[in-house]
């Protein structure tokens, strides 16, 4: 769609926006039409690339089928794996539904790759809550984390803007290093996410320090944002959730992780066993799925993104401090609005809630979540439970009362949830127009 094709926003009769509201929704969004264009642009190619990828791998309904018991021969299962490698532009590929979360799938490559006496370094400060007691943390060790098993690690915080530290990495980077690990989202920080750029140059430094280092990306939330992925661009393996950008809003759970063939293999023996790696696990029927949710990605992030964006447009013409900004690069889908107060924050989460298409009637409730410390809310009503490529926000209670919002399958649903979001908060008089 061309911007001179865009209409006006138009609200159904039964969700009851503000007039002023609705005003202030259209010029936010007139003043985003330059960005949704760049990011359907964006959209075109990925999507063509992902048609290209199903093309090549030679996709058939017969990979369709479901095996059982040890899941030997499994076609369709190898061929999801060729599909999500052409589409990253990676040597390899591991795709599985029984991956169970981000972290799970995280953890699985950092206990295949690394050993006993090995060190790494996150060069990103400190990584997302559920990651910190898989590598044991100080504070945040739990049984049978990496630092049980002898791996040590090491960060290198991010400058005060947020931004990497080169010149950091430059000074600390040596051979004893067997990792450098990359988060590339923002987790629950303001600090920006980073582009495939910003991760190739961090991968630059890196190998000139230490040529036989791992570089490894958390790649959650950044999948299709940009035309290329970080392992085709020095990243050597990334790893991330299906139930995010990957999956398109189709695929029921699952991972992946992609990069350099050898060392996809070390993750698959820990995934199964040494020496079966790969050649094991069932697919019950879950191919057409992920086959399905992965042809739609492409277009499902893309629209993630521009929900993101129109978000950070009308929040900051609220008067609310974003990150990122309307028109800023991005590295991810998820847009962050700093709410001032616990209050706002709640109304925000509440009116996210009623702009879903599931469990619309419920109303969050800030509460306690295994893996974090302190109290979380989250407005999430999607069709898969904890999916973060449907539209959802969350964020600990805690200041400076930020929100992390997220997803949008499509962008007008994407758009009115967000509308939904500001509309309680003037409900409850916390906001005023």
């Amino acid at each position: 769609m061309s911007p001179q094709e865009r209409k006006t926003t138009v609200v159904y009769p039964y969700f009851q926006i503000d007039e002023a509201l609705l005003k202030l929704s259209e010029a936010a969004e007139q003043r985003v039409i330059p960005v949704l264009w760049e990011i359907e642009r964006t959209q075109r190619y990925n999507q063509q690339k992902m048609l290209a990828a199903f093309n090549r791998a030679g996709v058939s309904e017969s990979h369709f089928a479901a095996s059982t018991g040890y899941g030997y021969g499994d076609r369709g299962r190898d061929v999801l794996d060729q599909v999500y490698a052409y589409a990253f532009g990676a040597e390899d590929a591991l795709v599985r539904w029984n991956f169970v979360s981000g972290t799970h799938t995280l953890t699985v490559a950092l206990f295949g790759l690394l050993r006993p006496g090995d060190k790494m370094l996150c060069v990103t400060g400190t990584p997302y809550d559920t990651i910190q007691g898989v590598i044991g943390i100080e504070g945040r060790e739990e049984p049978g984390s990496l630092k049980d098993f002898g791996i040590l690690y090491e960060q290198l915080d991010l400058l005060p803007d947020g931004t990497p530290d080169y010149k950091g990495m430059e000074q600390i980077i040596t051979p004893e290093y067997k990792m450098i690990y990359i988060q590339r989202s923002r987790g629950y920080t303001l600090r920006p996410s980073l582009t495939v750029a910003e991760i190739e140059k961090i991968a630059e430094i890196a190998k000139c320090k230490a040529p036989d280092c791992i570089v490894m990306v958390d790649n959650c939330y950044g999948e299709f944002i940009e035309r290329d992925e970080p392992v085709s661009h020095g990243a050597d393996i990334m790893a991330g959730s299906l139930i995010k950008n990957p999956g398109g809003g189709i695929a029921p759970t699952g991972g992946y992780i992609a990069g350099k063939k050898e060392l996809v293999e070390l993750c698959s023996y820990r995934l199964t066993t040494p020496g079966t790696g790969r050649e094991l696990g069932c697919t019950l029927g879950q191919n057409r799925e992920l086959f399905l949710g992965a042809f739609h990605a492409p277009h499902v992030a893309g629209e993630a993104l521009k929900t993101a964006v129109y978000g950070a447009a009308l929040f900051s013409a609220l008067g609310y401090s974003v990150t990122p900004s309307p028109e800023e690069k991005r590295g991810d889908i998820i847009q962050v609005v700093e709410l001032q107060n616990p209050e706002a924050l709640i109304a925000f989460c509440r009116g996210i809630q009623k702009g879903a298409p599931v469990d619309s009637f419920v109303v969050p409730e800030p509460s306690p979540m295994p893996g974090y410390d302190s109290d979380v809310i989250m407005a999430a009503g999607a069709f898969t439970l904890g999916s973060s490529i449907e539209l959802s926000a969350d964020a600990p209670l805690r200041e400076p009362y930020a929100v992390w919002m997220q997803g949008g399958v499509n962008y007008h649903s994407g758009q009115l949830g967000i509308l939904l979001a500001a509309q309680e908060m003037l409900n409850a008089g916390l906001l005023h127009l």
